[in-house]
């Protein structure tokens, strides 16, 4: 795997590396020959869909075709290029020529980004871990811009083992995050990428518990029988019903809940629960993730096990 020298659209827009070459029309001719990559704010779109980028002065212009790399025979999207609007965006330098009295610097997204595709993300393999982005999110799962503005999906089951109704549960957009990468479908393009085995084993998410303790979660799921307790986003444990417990008649999907932890069992790989209480306001915003891989070391994993050596029970995931 190469190094990641294209990185989610953002991440250099302050850098000491970025601010000398668009500050200047010096440092914008001295980005054409050297091809270099950049970043800055696009500040409005035209009416024949041009974005027009903040250059400290300098009028910078993104051509409508050459906005967004799109495969063969496939139309730029309108919204591909509004959305853009307010945001960072990269590109190449192409010219920086006078007009009216007036220095303007015509530049490319889609250059910026074929050089991404062919130097970065045609190299990625089952396993790599990656940094990323989160641009949108919907029910179904994240997308998530892993390299100069080009987009992949984080499925909302590879998001964490524990279930969730909605990615709003664990990522917001903006959020910078690590993944894996799935898949990498070289005649599509389409990179797939996966979080849940940066979070821990079950082992590892279980270690910060212990028998006895009462701690507080998040309802997932509520069924006949119980209801399922996330602990941590890669851990949770069941609440039996129990007769006489008002709070089971309320409770639902999202509620935070204080609970006594009954039983650890690995062999099982179960966390036996009583409920305590149920905080009315429900889920007031994401946990932190906590990483269980040192991903500025470790830049590929080859599989991953969750579940425990003694259970016989066998959950992993092997990149291949």
């Amino acid at each position: 795997m190469c190094e990641n020298r294209y990185a989610p659209e953002g991440a250099i827009l302050y850098s000491k590396e970025n601010i000398p070459y668009i500050s200047s029309a010096s440092g914008l001719e001295r980005a054409v020959r050297e091809g270099r990559i950049l970043e800055a704010r696009a500040i409005s779109c035209d009416a024949e869909l041009n974005l027009h980028v903040d250059l400290f002065g300098i009028e910078g212009i993104i051509p409508r075709n050459e906005c967004v790399l799109v495969g063969e025979g496939e139309e730029i999207k309108d919204i591909a290029i509004i959305s853009r609007v307010g945001k960072p965006v990269c590109f190449k330098v192409l010219s920086v020529i006078s007009e009216g009295g007036a220095l303007r610097a015509y530049l490319s997204r889609k250059e910026a980004q074929i050089e991404c595709r062919s130097f970065y993300i045609s190299s990625l393999e089952a396993g790599d871990i990656i940094e990323a982005g989160v641009t949108h999110l919907d029910t179904f799962g994240a997308f998530l811009d892993i390299g100069c503005g080009i987009s992949s999906l984080l499925s909302i089951d590879c998001i964490s083992v524990s279930r969730i109704s909605h990615p709003s549960a664990r990522l917001s957009v903006g959020q910078r995050i690590s993944v894996a990468v799935r898949s990498n479908d070289a005649e599509s393009g389409r990179v797939s990428v996966t979080l849940k085995e940066l979070l821990g084993t079950w082992e590892e998410n279980a270690a910060a518990f212990s028998s006895g303790h009462t701690v507080s979660g998040i309802v997932r799921s509520v069924e006949s029988y119980g209801i399922f307790v996330e602990l941590a986003p890669n851990l949770a444990g069941l609440a039996e019903i129990r007769e006489n417990n008002y709070l089971f008649e309320s409770v639902k999907a999202g509620d935070c809940v204080t609970v006594y932890i009954k039983s650890i069992i690995p062999e099982k790989m179960k966390i036996k629960l009583v409920l305590i209480d149920v905080n009315p306001q429900g889920e007031l915003s994401a946990p932190l993730l906590k990483y269980y891989v040192d991903t500025e070391r470790v830049r590929h994993i080859s599989s991953w096990r969750y579940s425990p050596d003694c259970c016989a029970k066998r959950v992993e995931t092997v990149f291949e």
